[in-house]
């Protein structure tokens, strides 16, 4: 398990999403708690980046490869809620995401985080 990883939750993750990486031994941060919510994607990914920190977001924006290389940045991850979710769902992809950082690192990688999987994007 690597915990100095380091995480910033973009503004659609709550408190409860935080305490989950808390309760499991991670830095983390919000961009709520630093007044970024509303700040363009990439000013976003720039703090994560100076902070060495790995991004958790709901915004698939962050999922194109091609415009967020992975390898430039702590990791990225993107969760993907179904179509018809609920709080219980984000909770559920938030624990799927921290089970398994339990046994990979995420650094330099963009994963896409689905129900009850982790989809690891690779060059």
């Amino acid at each position: 398990m690597n915990n100095n990883q380091r995480f910033k939750l973009d503004e659609n993750i709550g408190n409860r999403g935080k305490q989950l990486f808390i309760d499991a031994g991670y830095d983390v941060c919000t961009i709520y708690e630093q007044n970024l919510q509303g700040s363009p994607d990439t000013e976003v990914i720039a703090v994560c980046q100076s902070e060495k920190r790995c991004l958790v977001t709901l915004d698939l924006d962050f999922s194109n490869p091609f415009i967020f290389v992975p390898s430039e940045y702590s990791g990225i991850a993107v969760l993907r809620l179904p179509k018809r979710s609920n709080h219980q769902d984000l909770i559920e992809l938030m624990q799927t995401l921290i089970k398994g950082l339990k046994d990979n690192n995420i650094e330099g990688k963009l994963w896409i985080v689905q129900k009850g999987a982790i989809r690891i994007y690779e060059p």
